[in-house]
């Protein structure tokens, strides 16, 4: 587990807009450790994570996209079931928020046996102290309950409600 610093791009949500930025990004040599995409109606925001930090915001100054820098946590993670779950676990146990996560599988970050998580929490430090622990005696500690699937006779209940 690491911290990695992670820019953060509006941009408009049209044709063209995220390529242009890639190509721009490519043209200097800037490479993605993990990235993510997501639609927020008329505009989108863009996540990454890039190899040479002060070349690709030099581009995107040049380009003049609004974008902002933030600290997350870079987790491996087995490429197996509830891996990340357990992660998950360990955090809400403490009491951390996720506000938000995306994986990178594979390239040069990811590993033979599994990938990175890149996670923003509410409080980095103590999510670092929380995830580098050993594993076993932190869950015990924590008691993190199970939740139960249902049975197919019974009736089935919304777990995510607030």
């Amino acid at each position: 587990m690491r911290t990695a610093k992670q820019l953060s791009v509006s941009l408009v949500n049209k044709p063209g807009r995220l390529a242009s930025m890639l190509s721009a990004l490519a043209k200097r040599k800037v490479k993605f450790l993990a990235l993510c995409v997501m639609d927020s109606g008329s505009r989108g925001t863009v996540r990454f994570i890039p190899d040479n930090l002060e070349a690709a915001t030099e581009v995107l100054q040049e380009l003049n996209v609004p974008f902002e820098q933030s600290d997350v946590l870079v987790v491996e993670v087995a490429a197996q079931p509830g891996a990340f779950r357990r992660v998950c676990e360990r955090l809400a146990a403490e009491h951390l928020n996720i506000d938000y996560a995306y994986c990178s599988f594979g390239g040069e970050m990811g590993t033979k046996s599994g990938g990175l998580a890149v996670i923003r929490v509410n409080d980095l430090a103590k999510a670092q102290r929380v995830l580098s622990e050993n594993g076993s005696a932190a869950r015990r500690r924590a008691q993190v309950p199970v939740v139960k699937r249902p049975r197919a006779s019974q009736k089935r209940v919304a777990v995510f409600e607030e």
